[in-house]
């Protein structure tokens, strides 16, 4: 979501903004306590309806924020504050009892969190509720302030919107809604926060979600005398906008990291990654409905049973397989199977590889391609000839220029799908937001890039740079799908640390922002979505109501090469906020193989064309719903199967002689063998963040005596021990010594 700059000259005024102008004005709103953040003066007045916090900056404008909302009047009084807050206030109204917190920090950032809390006399219909934000100008005229925002919630996705402040120049606003908390609200009233926080200039902020009016309006109230969270705000605030798209995209991630860390973030479960990779394995090799044969080799079916083969599909699973043989140190026949069939997608006409194999059924369009379906199998490709495949090398670089053509044709802005014998477009743009592939981009230039270092062709950086510097400008709406935005962020980073350019490390913050944008930061317990976690997941395309588990996983191994590629100038939030994505994602993505899920939870029926659901075979599910719908409504994924073992090889360290597996759900950034049995590790997570460690019994071993201490000696305490593992909670940035008998 973005907006123009909205003055009192362009925009219409509901009866909200205008009640807040005359309050304002005529001076009948009672101060009822006060206090400072920083350079900000915070003001609690009571209204005729409300409860307001003015957030004034001094001769540069401000905000006031709704704080509670008794629809009438109310008798408001001061109560002790807990530990953490600065103020408390209980509100009485006909409604009820509102109780209303505030707290701030002041550290780097400054910032304000309100939280309030309802509990009802008698049984509550909502029929509806007004937004909670509105920018002031430097008379408190929320008609007279200019601003611009930028971003804003998309579906389920996190609540936020951020903003500036212009004239007057109070500077720049991300607001945070914690979804989590009111989740007792959406399930008594059968609601969801779909696109709840956002709005239009000047009425921004939280629309609390209401049930559907019409003439037989629904009748799900909220109960009497239960306490529930109305609304649970973070404001974070800097005192400048900022000068263009690349710092506006690190100042958001820099933000949403002051907000993040206010929230009481879910726990995580160890996940046998590991178990689940040795069964998927066996079912790819063994079931029936995985695999079919064309022209003598075996082709991956995309889905349960059902699908033509498919390119991209063919070499995720090798590439996922080629990691797996080099974890294990085992040959993989299967990978080697599957590698052989690969030549009949080359065309050599066109000089490219095909989506389909050429006895496609004539229900498909043999010549259409999606734009990113083009370079996505590339990527993999070159990571086998970068591990030395010839074979790989080979057909990479024999695809290579057509690659190159079709972007320079399309000036590296990529339709949704075009044909491959003329590039005449198919589908120019999406009908959600009338934009075409616009991340295409990033995954390109990281297919140049490694191109580029397995050739030292300086051509393909040309190519990489061309293509970033294509997307730059289009701010928040850069993401089309979530893995190919990581890996455009990947890209910036690589070609920052080539060129040493800072112009590409800032743009990586632009695909970050854009990304973090697409992700729930929050967890649903909406409908079924009690089976399942969602907290950091991500929605797979820009207007995708689901998560799906090919985005997790792919988006999971970009942002592990784009942390190998940083160092100490990436953003400590962009750091933080990066790490604790794969953390969640090794906990969430569990819940995407249907063994792991009740019955009811799964839909009966699949995508026309998607086969079936077999619980049986270790195939994740395609799609999870924030918003609690039955699971698996799109298929099951064979292609998604790569994810298992993306998971157990960047999870799990081996450790020679050891009796155990390391397993941690963030990414090492070293690890040293220090002595015999002595073991030194390097985490560069949130610096106020915690990690999972646990020493994983090697089969046919017995686990030993063992010690986890920080690097200044102090032992961490395990938190949970068994005859086969040894769980530690450990901190998800510095170093810490293993040592074992």
């Amino acid at each position: 979501m973005a907006t123009h700059a909205r003055s009192q000259e362009t925009v219409g005024a509901s009866p909200y903004v205008l009640a807040l102008r005359h309050a304002l004005r005529d001076g009948t709103m009672r101060t009822v306590a006060e206090f400072d953040i920083g350079a900000l003066r915070v003001e609690l007045r009571v209204g005729q309806d409300s409860l307001w916090a003015l957030v004034r900056r001094p001769n540069a404008g401000g905000l006031a924020i709704r704080a509670a909302y008794p629809g009438g009047p109310f008798e408001c009084s001061q109560v002790r504050a807990d530990d953490g807050e600065i103020v408390k206030l209980r509100l009485n109204s006909a409604l009820g009892e509102h109780v209303v917190s505030f707290r701030t920090h002041d550290d780097a950032l400054q910032s304000l969190r309100i939280t309030a809390e309802l509990t009802p006399s008698t049984p509550i219909l909502v029929p509806f509720m007004p937004r909670d934000l509105y920018p002031l100008d430097h008379v408190d005229d929320p008609l007279g302030a200019v601003g611009q925002v930028e971003a804003g919630q998309r579906g389920l996705n996190v609540g936020v919107v951020y903003f500036h402040i212009d004239d007057p120049a109070f500077g720049s606003v991300l607001y945070f809604q914690n979804l989590t908390a009111m989740n007792p609200y959406y399930r008594a009233t059968k609601t969801a926060p779909d696109s709840a926080v956002g709005g239009v200039w000047p009425e921004l902020g939280y629309l609390p979600p209401t049930p559907a009016q019409s003439g037989t309006p629904p009748i799900d109230a909220l109960p009497a005398g239960k306490r529930v969270t109305m609304s649970d705000a973070i404001l974070v605030f800097r005192h400048d906008a900022a000068p263009h798209e690349r710092e506006s995209a690190r100042r958001f991630l820099q933000m949403l990291g002051v907000a993040y860390k206010q929230l009481a973030l879910p726990g995580t479960d160890y996940r046998d990654w590991v178990g689940r990779a040795e069964k998927t394995l066996r079912d790819l090799d063994e079931a029936p409905a995985a695999t079919i044969r064309h022209y003598g080799h075996r082709y991956i079916h995309p889905y349960t049973g059902a699908e033509y083969p498919d390119v991209m599909v063919q070499m995720s699973i090798v590439s996922a397989l080629h990691d797996w043989s080099k974890w294990t140190g085992e040959d993989v026949p299967l990978k080697r199977a599957f590698q052989a069939a690969l030549d009949k997608f080359y065309d050599p006409k066109l000089r490219t590889l095909r989506r389909y194999l050429p006895n496609v059924g004539k229900d498909k369009n043999a010549d259409a391609v999606d734009s990113w379906y083009l370079y996505h199998p590339l990527l993999n490709l070159s990571n086998l000839a970068l591990d030395g495949d010839d074979h790989a090398r080979t057909l990479f670089l024999d695809s290579i220029d057509y690659a190159i053509k079709a972007a320079r044709h399309f000036d590296y802005r990529w339709p949704v799908q075009y044909d491959l014998t003329d590039f005449s477009v198919i589908t120019d743009v999406a009908d959600a937001d009338g934009r075409g592939q616009t991340d295409v981009g990033g995954v390109y230039a990281w297919v140049m890039l490694q191109a580029f270092q397995l050739t030292d062709d300086k051509r393909f950086l040309d190519e990489a740079r061309a293509a970033l510097d294509a997307a730059m400008g289009l701010r928040f709406n850069i993401n089309y799908q979530a893995n190919l935005t990581a890996w455009g962020a990947a890209a910036c980073m690589r070609l920052w640390r080539i060129t040493n350019a800072p112009i590409y490390l800032e743009q990586s913050y632009v695909y970050l922002g854009s990304f973090f944008q697409n992700c729930e930061i929050w967890e649903s317990q909406l409908e079924l979505a009690v089976h399942y976690r969602n907290f950091l997941g991500v929605t797979c395309l820009q207007d995708a109501p689901y998560m799906a588990i090919y985005e997790c996983f792919e988006s999971f191994a970009a942002f592990e090469r784009y942390l190998d590629d940083s160092g100490p100038e990436l953003d400590p939030a962009v750091r933080m906020l990066i790490a604790e994505y794969c953390k969640y994602a090794l906990d969430r993505a569990w819940y995407y193989y249907p063994d792991v899920l009740p019955r009811e939870a799964i839909s009966p029926e699949q995508r026309a064309g998607n086969g079936h659901i077999d619980p049986k075979l270790s195939f994740p599910l395609e799609d999870l719903y924030p918003d609690g719908q039955l699971a698996g409504q799109v298929g099951q994924e064979v292609y998604g199967a790569g994810a298992a073992f993306i998971f157990a090889t960047r999870a799990f360290t081996h450790v020679e002689d050891a009796p155990f597996l390391l397993f941690c759900d963030h990414l090492l950034r070293a690890i040293e063998r220090t002595g015999d049995r002595a073991l030194t590790l390097t985490l560069d997570g949130g610096e106020t963040c915690t990690a999972a460690l646990s020493l994983v019994r090697r089969k046919r071993r017995t686990l030993t005596k063992s010690r986890v201490a920080t690097i200044g000696g102090d032992t961490v305490r395990a938190h949970a021990s068994s005859p086969d593992r040894i769980d530690y909670r450990v901190p998800a940035n510095g170093r810490l010594v293993i040592t074992w008998e």
